[in-house]
């Protein structure tokens, strides 16, 4: 169990109470919020993908805890420029990224199958959500750096509790233009593919040029992968 439940002012009755964790973090500012969760938490798990907009939340870690494990989801399909970005951020911010990865032979299936051809789904559960599940046994809260780019998102909670872990999503409430601006003003790099016209970069063939989310899963009912949403 974390620090926040043994030595904040938030009862013990209160420890599942997504609504007073809403409520205590939700008039921080996005960098007091990532000071606060490691000061209220003892297992926190970072995730990054390394897109667009990952810039903005892997600089204020830097600001917070820069020696914090980040976990990069390398699902085999990333884009050069995606690798190529890690790598440049994990320079210039001294970070310390750790891979996680599927199982060979389920991601070689989806490879030879063409799984997100059909059911793109199915091939983001194999490749993103099932190698986080080892993951998320051995930590108490996870911290995503998803912000407010779609109305679904901009309606999720900075709180909520999905496949049995507490999430945290400290710059939900940030729109693209304002984490556009925050990369700017820290001379952070922006992602290689920016400027060809991409907005969200995901896996290769399931992401096209567009404006917000607009070029991920093109002709599918399907805007987000299932780690998250």
């Amino acid at each position: 169990m974390g620090r926040f439940f043994e030595y904040s002012q938030i009862q013990i009755a209160d420890i599942m109470d997504l609504k007073t964790l809403c409520e205590t973090y939700s008039p921080y500012n996005h960098r007091e919020r990532m000071n606060a969760i490691f000061r209220d938490f003892d297992r926190v798990l970072i995730t990054s993908s390394f897109g667009a907009t990952s810039a903005t939340f892997l600089h204020l870690l830097h600001k917070t805890r820069p020696e914090h494990p980040v976990y990069f989801i390398d699902t085999k399909y990333h884009f050069t420029e995606t690798i190529k970005y890690k790598h440049e951020l994990e320079k210039m911010l001294k970070l310390d990224i750790r891979a996680v990865a599927p199982k060979s032979n389920e991601n070689a299936y989806t490879q030879m199958d063409y799984t997100w051809s059909y059911e793109p789904d199915a091939c983001c559960y194999v490749n993103k959500v099932l190698p986080v599940e080892a993951l998320t046994a051995s930590h108490d809260v996870w911290v995503s750096g998803m912000i407010g780019a779609s109305e679904t998102r901009r309606n999720q909670p900075l709180f909520q509790m999905k496949g049995g872990i507490l999430r945290f999503y400290p710059l939900i409430d940030m729109t693209e233009e304002e984490a556009h601006y925050y990369r700017i003003a820290y001379d952070l790099p922006e992602h290689p593919l920016e400027s060809e016209g991409y907005s969200s970069i995901g896996c290769t063939h399931c992401t096209k040029p567009g404006a917000s989310r607009s070029g991920r899963w093109a002709g599918f009912n399907k805007t987000e992968c299932g780690l998250h949403l």
